[in-house]
């Protein structure tokens, strides 16, 4: 893809969009996997905010944060994803835990399982609140939502994850 660089000559690649990408890749592939469920949708997700990133790089690089302006550019498609299909492709098995680099994929499978289960905004705000360790206003803001909305999903979202263990936990019994 061929990018307007600093001195806005077409063809020129910006390095520092360059190094952003190199440096918080990962990081974002992560994030877009606990959103949508599936490596591949992750991926997706990631390379679609990453050319809309990469269109607005040098308005964004001006500002002090751009991976939030990322994260909420896949916040936001998520969610319109979710809208148009409005189901999920969720598969059976988490991808290989080579093509993962983190670990705290692997520690409560059933959990994960269950949070798949929910509805995308649930578990965006789930996400966004235990994972991303983010307060409520700013996931307020990355949802384009209000904060009494955001508290009211992650209290629907942990009720129906409260119900999920208590009947798995019955059924064991």
């Amino acid at each position: 893809m061929q990018r307007n660089g600093a001195a806005g000559r077409p063809g020129v690649v910006d390095d520092t969009f360059d190094d952003f990408v190199r440096a918080r890749g990962g990081a974002l592939f992560r994030y877009g996997f606990v959103l949508t469920g599936n490596a591949d949708d992750a991926a997706d997700l990631v390379q679609e905010a990453l050319l809309r990133l990469g269109d607005a790089w040098q308005r964004v690089a001006r500002k002090d944060d751009p991976e939030g302006y990322v994260r909420t550019i896949m916040a936001r498609q998520h969610v319109s994803w979710w809208r148009r299909r409005r189901r999920e492709h969720l598969v059976a098995q988490t991808p290989d835990s080579a093509a993962r680099q983190d670990t705290r994929l692997d520690e409560d499978d059933g959990l994960w399982a269950e949070l798949g289960e929910l509805p995308p905004k649930q578990r965006a705000v789930l996400v966004l609140r235990y994972y991303e360790d983010l307060p409520d206003a700013e996931i307020a803001r990355i949802l384009g939502v209000s904060a009494g909305t955001v508290r009211s999903q992650a209290s629907r979202a942990l009720g129906k994850l409260r119900v999920q263990r208590t009947a798995s936990l019955m059924e064991e019994v």
